[in-house]
């Protein structure tokens, strides 16, 4: 795991320049939102895995410019709770390393850079996936869902499959997950193996860990009145055997009597 110092949150204000707000920023809001909700849900109980969404990833120490605000990164092998508590932005010279995740979701304003200069980016800071969703279905960025895989420097594309009723889905090999989009719902994200969605998954993955705790608080207490049973058997086994030699003893102080009496007749 990456290691980071303890860190104050403020920076000078020359640092770097506030950016101007995205004008259709609010189209991509709803599905965004939506997503980076069902990554921070999937994650939750992984202290190792930051979710951002939203803020920058800053990559130059010396110039707060030199920056980039994905719409959804993620990063493995880290320290979440640091990140969340002691940095305003991802900055990646504390942190020990860029993110290996990023998300765009596209809007007319954004999508050119998306497709260009900011993937140009993300591939020259070494960033293994970069997925883009166009929740218009394809009208901005030419398909729904576009995934790529760092290969040697240079973004190749993970396959899109289409299925038999129009929705489109594509396996993330980074997260083991797949992004999905129909036209009617949006997106969505599916477990590979079940095809169930994240909040399907989580419900079961919940009800299992409940299930399993109850086995094992039923099973302690199995385990205690097993013990406690076979405590109980040993204290009667004790019990009975310490009954025979008080017998036996009694027995023997029995005989030796007899036989100082009949001793005691013979004379």
């Amino acid at each position: 795991m990456a290691t980071m110092q303890t860190l104050d949150r403020t920076l000078p204000d020359i640092f770097y320049e506030e950016p101007e707000p995205v004008e259709d920023g609010m189209q991509q809001a709803i599905p965004l939102i939506g997503l980076v909700s069902l990554l921070h849900k999937y994650y939750a109980d992984r202290p190792d895995v930051y979710v951002g969404g939203g803020g920058f990833v800053m990559y130059n120490e010396k110039d707060g410019n030199e920056r980039i605000s994905p719409d959804c990164y993620i990063a493995f092998d880290v320290d979440a709770t640091r990140i969340e508590e002691e940095m305003a932005n991802f900055w990646v010279w504390r942190v020990g390393k860029v993110p290996d995740f990023v998300m765009e979701m596209a809007s007319p304003s954004t999508a050119a850079n998306d497709m260009g200069p900011k993937r140009e980016l993300y591939a020259r800071l070494e960033i293994a996936e970069y997925w883009r969703l166009d929740h218009t279905g394809g009208d901005l960025y030419g398909q729904p869902i576009t995934g790529e895989r760092l290969v040697d420097g240079v973004y190749e594309p993970y396959e899109a499959q289409v299925r038999a009723d129009g929705s489109v889905v594509s396996y993330s090999e980074l997260l083991g997950l797949r992004f999905y989009w129909n036209a009617d719902d949006g997106f969505d994200i599916l477990d590979p193996e079940t095809d169930m969605t994240i909040d399907e998954a989580v419900v079961e993955r919940n009800a299992r860990l409940a299930s399993d705790a109850l086995i094992d608080v039923a099973e302690a207490r199995a385990d205690a009145e097993r013990t406690a049973r076979l405590d109980a058997e040993a204290r009667v086994g004790e019990e009975r055997e310490a009954r025979l030699e008080a017998e036996a003893q009694l027995r023997a102080l029995q005989e030796e009597n007899e036989r100082l009496r009949r001793r005691q007749a013979g004379q």
